[in-house]
């Protein structure tokens, strides 16, 4: 099935944005892009399906801080002893939509729970949970890659260009 807009549709989407282009960002700008927000959403496996969640973060360092709710899916990961972490991918954006502009950061890692309860009182004082369920436990997620990009107006072309230098 085809959802492209067609039609009326489309010419009006065109009429009303303008063409946008997209920029990528260095690592160091993605994760500070990152820190700017305090919701995205997390992609994990549950039942050998890919599964995914709005949860709030913080940023510390290069790690992503998540409290979790308890008994929630993501609460009840856990990775064989033998490795680093459950592969997850991570992703927050802030794209305004009436004018197409923003930015988006797509975190891939290891999570594995905060064991330390200092830490995790620590990040309770910090984290504010939108909803009013327990949340006992943190997850850390260390990146292994992360991209990131700006969708920006497409630059304007230059209406008197210089003419090329001629050779003599």
């Amino acid at each position: 099935m085809d959802l492209k807009p067609t039609g009326a549709a489309e010419a009006r989407n065109q009429d009303q944005v303008p063409p946008r282009h997209l920029e990528q960002v260095d690592r160091a700008e993605a994760m500070r892009l990152l820190g700017t927000v305090s919701l995205g959403r997390i992609v994990f496996t549950q039942h050998a399906l890919p599964a995914v969640r709005p949860v709030n973060h913080l940023v510390e360092g290069e790690d992503i801080i998540l409290q979790l709710h308890d008994g929630s899916a993501l609460a009840a990961l856990a990775a064989p002893p033998d490795v680093s972490g459950v592969v997850v991918a991570y992703e927050a954006d802030a794209i305004d939509p009436g004018t197409h502009l923003g930015w988006s950061v797509v975190v891939t890692g290891y999570a594995r729970p905060v064991a330390d309860p200092q830490e995790l009182a620590g990040y309770a004082a910090r984290l504010r949970p939108w909803v009013g369920q327990g949340m006992s436990t943190a997850w850390r997620i260390t990146p292994a890659l992360i991209t990131g990009f700006r969708l920006e107006p497409e630059p304007e072309p230059d209406p008197d260009p210089e003419p090329a230098a001629c050779g003599g």
